[in-house]
């Protein structure tokens, strides 16, 4: 997928339907307005849903409360997972307005993204979820935007890509490696992705009910994507940017991280 708008709506392996949804409890379902129906999918236009935005949280006391405080205006429904912190970081999440899930020990992101989409699930009134990282590298239009999509019934999961826009400024190193590991991922799982490794995602409860995420540490994002190969979802990425600042990079956006990326998908 090329170019700088939002692609098309793909599947993993090709056009195989999966079963659609059964009665939704909230409303009755009639085809998305503006959205042609594919295979009789529709969305609710009636009754009123939340979106759960799934922060991971390990020692980010000093940045998390501007992340919270900036999503809370547009979606109110957030939940941070946190992971062992030793820095105070779950009071100060929870002071800002988030809800506050707490790992005894560390257990790595992938532990933490599943806890909060097994939080998100039961609310019945759940529409979308969004995972955001808690340095403060990823943006809430852009979150919001893909929000959009999922909530139009556009596409099942949407995921965020900084390879569709020329936004994020990468290093040379950097770039080539997250695109090896696109490449990888292309080639392992047949979906035509360019950015294997963003944080940034949005999906419907469809989606979340069928993540189960083992792998704890780094090795989650492709776990995801495997899982995704084998579900085919209607998928769609979306150009988003990626912030890098001082603080992100030292947290794990180093190269040395994108490296040990690397290092996981090759001798999983």
């Amino acid at each position: 997928m090329t170019g700088r708008g939002p692609g098309p709506v793909r599947r993993p392996g090709g056009d195989d339907p999966r079963p659609p949804y059964g009665s939704h409890p909230r409303g009755r379902r009639i085809p998305a307005r503006g959205v042609p129906a594919r295979r009789g999918r529709c969305v609710i236009l009636d009754g009123v849903g939340r979106s759960w935005v799934v922060i991971p949280m390990f020692n980010e006391a000093s940045v998390v409360a501007d992340v919270v405080t900036g999503l809370l205006p547009h979606l109110p429904h957030v939940v941070c997972v946190d992971d062992g912190s030793s820095d105070g970081s779950p009071e100060v999440a929870r002071q800002a307005g988030a809800v506050v899930v707490q790992h005894p020990i560390n257990l790595g992101q992938g532990a933490s993204l599943q806890t909060g989409i097994d939080y998100a699930l039961q609310d019945p009134e759940l529409d979308c979820i969004i995972t955001f990282d808690a340095d403060g590298q990823h943006r809430v239009a852009d979150a919001l935007a893909m929000r959009d999509r999922v909530l139009a019934d556009e596409a099942d999961i949407v995921l965020g890509s900084r390879f569709l826009d020329g936004r994020t400024r990468l290093a040379p190193m950097k770039r080539l490696v997250l695109k090896t590991a696109a490449l990888q991922s292309r080639l392992s799982t047949g979906m035509d992705l360019t950015d294997a490794h963003n944080g940034l995602r949005a999906f419907n409860p469809y989606v979340a009910r069928s993540i189960r995420l083992t792998q704890n540490r780094m090795a989650h994002a492709s776990e995801l994507i495997n899982q995704l190969a084998e579900l085919k979802p209607r998928w769609v990425e979306h150009p988003v940017e990626i912030i890098y600042t001082d603080y992100s990079k030292a947290k794990g956006q180093s190269l040395l991280n994108a490296v040990n990326i690397l290092a996981e998908l090759f001798l999983r």
